[in-house]
This record gives structure tokens, C-alpha cells and sequence, in this order.
């Protein structure tokens, strides 16, 4: 068997298990390049006017971004956008760029510029923060009671564009769309409030059953974001969806949820596989930097890829985590390690973080989890993990606990694919 490159931080491991089967995004046909995508998809907005027909000369037009742990291709369609909008005569000066943050950390600037790509230096760019209130405008409550407080450039600016990629998420079922606003622009509360959806009532407890990849309809944390972000007045959607290797498969434009929808198909067809029976081992890389530039991050490979695992299996995580747990109170969390005394604690005062936390104990209470990285073996254990100091140390450590002939699965893109055992 050919050795499979597994993607770890900004290096490449190999893989030999042979009679393991690879898990990989659908094949596609060579896409066209990034400009014609993205004018294709400027030029047929889904249920929207072109831009043409909503920006008017002279007006203030914000272009809200996802941050540097959110690769979406910005670099391509950005300076496309700004282009259009110097065509509708809305000058460069009057444009600025927000970067969705949400709950993470200020950008530097070679961070800025990566994501701006030739327009940096040109057009404004500004960090969100979610914890100034002096940024912050109050657009009020939604039906459920979530209060929505808003990046104040954003609210009160002539016209706004939101941007992103439309790819899975753990409990909101997708990434991209209302969430460039909300939890992307939104003040902290804002943001705790909508992801607290994530729980049933307390009468029943545990996390709501829709809350989960891949699933938009009837997921509640979806419709909280959805109702949050519509107080905030978008004006267009562009979303694209991504190859593991970072190039644009497709890009859709328009409304806020219909564009967003779209892109949510093509991302749902390319990356589910299916399988016929669940594995007793999933070795899993997050797809190397940035998709494991911290743990928040590459959690989202250790839910997906659990999902290819019988009950009880094991799975080995390649996550290097460079930039640490990815915010300072995830790890605090895990000082509840009863999971009942942990959800407990959530209720009484959520937080995102936390909300991460508590799922990540809760799987590697389900499963085996042998996780590679830069964390000390106390804080590995406090995961509920086991600490390895590599891939061969990891896979004679997954040796003790198989069978002669187990079943075995390699995902070198965990952050993007989502195995789906037939049922």
C-alpha cells in the first residue's frame, strides 16, 4: 500500500496501515479559475438583485470577512467585490473590510494581509471585538429572547455584504452564512445566547437532538443564528465552498440564507462518505495548518471523525496546535470531569469555550482517543485522552486494543469530511 500523507501543522507525516480504506472528498472535475467562479456567481445571485441593482454611488458599504482560522478564498474574491463596487461608483475610501472574529483573538498584520491579499493597504480593514462596547450598537431581542448587539460599523453602515465558506459545523450544522454575522460580528452575549440553543430545556436536559453536522432544518442553534443575523440588515451573501487543498469549488451569491443553502449543498455532496460498516480505528488529521492552529479548531476533525467509529473505538487525532487550546478559559473547563456536573455548569453560565469543552470530554468518554500534538500529557489527560509523541507511538498504542483484523479508516482531511455509516 502506497504511504498516505497525513497533514500535521505546517508538516507532512506518512501513513502505512495497509488493507485500511482512505476517506476522501468526492472527485470533481477540474473547477474553473476563482475569477470566473466568482463573477459567474456575481452575475446570478440566488433570490437577490446583482449588486449592480442594490449599491447606489456614494454609499458606505461594509464587507464582513471570516478571520485566519476560516481560510474561504478572500484573497480571490474580495478585490472582485471591491472592483464591482467601484464600478457601481462607490469609491475605495468608502469601503472597509470587518473581520469576523467572533469570540477569537485581534489579527496581526500579516494575518490582515493574507486575508486581504492585494487590496491590503488599499482598503480600511477592522478587528471585530466582541468585549468593546464603545463598537457595539443594541439592535434589540429576538422572538426567543436573545438580545442582539451588533459591530457598530457594520449596523450602521449604507450597505453590507457578509462573506465566508459554507462548510460542516459540529452543532450549528454549517459553518458560512448568518454565522459571518452572528456569532461573526455580535457581541459576546450575542453570541453565548444563540449557542446556548444547543441545549434542550432543562426539564430534559442533555443537547438537543438536531443540533449536529451537517443538519440545517429544525436545528435550533441554526435557527437562533438565522433569526439574530436578520436583525442586522444584509444586504448580500457570498459564500464559497472549498477543496481540501484550498481551491474554490464553487461560489454562490445572493441572499443570506438561499445563497447560503446552495453552498450548503455542494459542500454536503462533496464531503460525505459514505460507509457500509463503522471502524475499529480512524486515524485523523485536521488537514494541517490552519485548520489545527488550535484545538477549538481542530476539534471540529475529532467530531467528524469519530463518526466512522463503532461504540468504544479508537481513534488517533493529528492536531499540533500551535496556537495552544485557542482561547484561555477552553482549557479551565475541564476541571468538571463528571459530564452531568459539567452540562450543569454550562447552564448556569455558558459559554462557547465551554460548550466545545464539554463535547470534546463527552467523545473521548465514548470512544479511545490517542491525540498527537504539542500539549503536555497532563492537559491530554484532562481530555480525556491519551498523549502520543508521534504517529508511530500512537499507532502501537492503537495496536493493544484491536483485533487481528480490524477495520480501519485514514482521514487525511478530518476538518472537511464527514463519514456517514449506513444505518
Amino acid at each position: 500500500m502506497t504511504k498516505i500523507p497525513l497533514k500535521y501543522g505546517t508538516a507532512t507525516l506518512t501513513c502505512d496501515l495497509p488493507g485500511a480504506r482512505v476517506l476522501r472528498p468526492a472527485t470533481i472535475a477540474s473547477p474553473p479559475s476563482p475569477r470566473e467562479l466568482i463573477a459567474s456567481a456575481l452575475a446570478a445571485p440566488i433570490a437577490s438583485p446583482p449588486l449592480e441593482a442594490i449599491v447606489r454611488p456614494g454609499e458606505n458599504v461594509v464587507i464582513v470577512t471570516s478571520d485566519i482560522t476560516r481560510y474561504t478564498g478572500s484573497e480571490h474574491y474580495l478585490p472582485l467585490l471591491v472592483e464591482r463596487l467601484n464600478a457601481c461608483g462607490v469609491l475605495d475610501k468608502e469601503i472597509a473590510v470587518v473581520i469576523a472574529l467572533g469570540i477569537h483573538r485581534k489579527q496581526s498584520e500579516a494575518e490582515q494581509l493574507k486575508i486581504l491579499g492585494s487590496l491590503f493597504g488599499r482598503i480600511a480593514v477592522f478587528d471585530h471585538d466582541c468585549d468593546d462596547p464603545a463598537q457595539l450598537v443594541d439592535l434589540g431581542v429576538t422572538a426567543t429572547g436573545i438580545p442582539v448587539r451588533i459591530n457598530r460599523r457594520v449596523a450602521e453602515a449604507d450597505r453590507v455584504i457578509v462573506t465566508g465558506t459554507a462548510g460542516f459545523h459540529y452543532f450549528a450544522g454549517f459553518g458560512g452564512g448568518r454565522k459571518g454575522l452572528v456569532p461573526g460580528v455580535a457581541a459576546r452575549e450575542t453570541c453565548m445566547a444563540t449557542h446556548f440553543s444547543v441545549f434542550n430545556p432543562p426539564e430534559v436536559g442533555g443537547k438537543h437532538p438536531l443540533a449536529k453536522t451537517g443538519i440545517l432544518d429544525g436545528n435550533p442553534v441554526h435557527t437562533a443564528l438565522l433569526e439574530a443575523a436578520r436583525m442586522v440588515r444584509c444586504d448580500f451573501l457570498l459564500n464559497t465552498v472549498l477543496a481540501p487543498d484550498k481551491q474554490i469549488l464553487g461560489v454562490f451569491c445572493g441572499e443570506l440564507d438561499a445563497a447560503h443553502r446552495a453552498a450548503c449543498e455542494l459542500a454536503r455532496e462533496f464531503y460525505t462518505v459514505p460507509l457500509e460498516q463503522p471502524a475499529d480505528l480512524a486515524v485523523v488529521s485536521c488537514g494541517g495548518h490552519p485548520k489545527d492552529i488550535n484545538f477549538i479548531q481542530s476539534q471540529k476533525a475529532f467530531d467528524y471523525g469519530v463518526q466512522a467509529l463503532r461504540p468504544g473505538g479508537t481513534l488517533i487525532l493529528l492536531a499540533a496546535c500551535p496556537d495552544g487550546f485557542g482561547n484561555p478559559t477552553f482549557f479551565d473547563w475541564f476541571r468538571y470531569q463528571d459530564l452531568d456536573t459539567f452540562e450543569a455548569a454550562l447552564r448556569a453560565r455558558y459559554e462557547i469555550n465551554g460548550q466545545t469543552a464539554h463535547a470534546t470530554l463527552s467523545k473521548a468518554r465514548q470512544y479511545r482517543v490517542i491525540l498527537v500534538s504539542g500539549f503536555s500529557a497532563e492537559q491530554t489527560t484532562a481530555m480525556g485522552m491519551e498523549k502520543a509523541a508521534d504517529l508511530d507511538a500512537a499507532l502501537e498504542l492503537a495496536k493493544a486494543g484491536l483485533s487481528t483484523s480490524p477495520r480501519i479508516v485514514v482521514i487525511p482531511d478530518g476538518g472537511t469530511v464527514l463519514p456517514e455509516v449506513k444505518s
